[in-house]
């Protein structure tokens, strides 16, 4: 039986405007090319709610437009799929936080990741390189160009789009049959019991021709959402 689609698959709640500034760049990976819904907060109490195409754009905008001092926490629900009213509803009593004397439900995801945890570790992450890159250490400026510049000469082509995260899994339809590989920490993909360095190279074994692999396999961005390969070039 397949797993029933969520939607909603990634979730960010409760985060402060300043985070959003200082930050955003990591931010900006979660919610890039995403669409789902936004809510805005001032001292704790709901101020405004969206539904956003681009959600990325739409946060940014609102720092600078006529809402910008309105607000000073944000959430984020990224979406996928539609017809989910169990889900739909869920979402927005966690967005309307009803008072305890209303509606008791408190509101549940099937199948949605937290990305509280990631944020917290991919600011540890980014302030540990800035900390290098300003006053030096043990590997300093210079051993900070060279761990990149190795990633980015590594052979196998999605090294770079890891971000330190991994192994993947990947899946591909082909004949009626769903195709599984897995992409390894150094960025190769290991399928039918062989290494491949690109994405072609295994889809090339899957199909027995020339294929165009980061249109062919798929990753999960998120719980229940499996798009192309090629989302990542963008």
């Amino acid at each position: 039986m397949n797993k029933r689609a969520s939607l909603v698959c990634q979730h960010l709640e409760h985060i402060s405007r300043k985070a959003l500034e200082d930050y955003h760049a990591i931010i900006r990976r979660y919610v890039r090319n995403r669409e789902g819904v936004y809510a805005l907060y001032k001292e704790g109490e709901l101020y405004y709610v969206g539904l956003a195409s681009d959600l990325q754009w739409r946060l940014k905008h609102h720092l600078k437009d006529r809402h910008r001092e309105s607000w000073d926490t944000f959430s984020v629900y990224i979406t996928i799929g539609d017809k989910h009213l169990k889900e739909l509803e869920s979402l927005l009593l966690r967005v309307i936080q009803p008072r305890p004397e209303g509606n008791h439900q408190g509101g549940k995801f099937a199948n949605s990741e937290n990305l509280r945890r990631r944020f917290k570790q991919d600011i540890k992450s980014y302030l540990g390189e800035q900390l290098e890159l300003i006053i030096g250490g043990k590997n300093g400026l210079k051993g900070t160009l060279r761990m990149r510049a190795q990633e980015f000469d590594d052979s196998a082509e999605l090294t770079k789009y890891l971000n330190g995260r991994g192994p993947w899994h990947l899946k591909a339809m082909y004949k009626r049959k769903t195709l599984h590989a897995r992409v390894r920490r150094d960025g190769k993909i290991r399928f039918a019991g062989q290494l491949f360095d690109s994405p072609s190279g295994a889809a090339r074994e899957a199909v027995g021709r020339a294929a165009n692999g980061w249109h062919f396999l798929r990753y999960e961005r998120a719980p229940g959402d499996w798009v192309r390969l090629q989302k990542l070039r963008h």
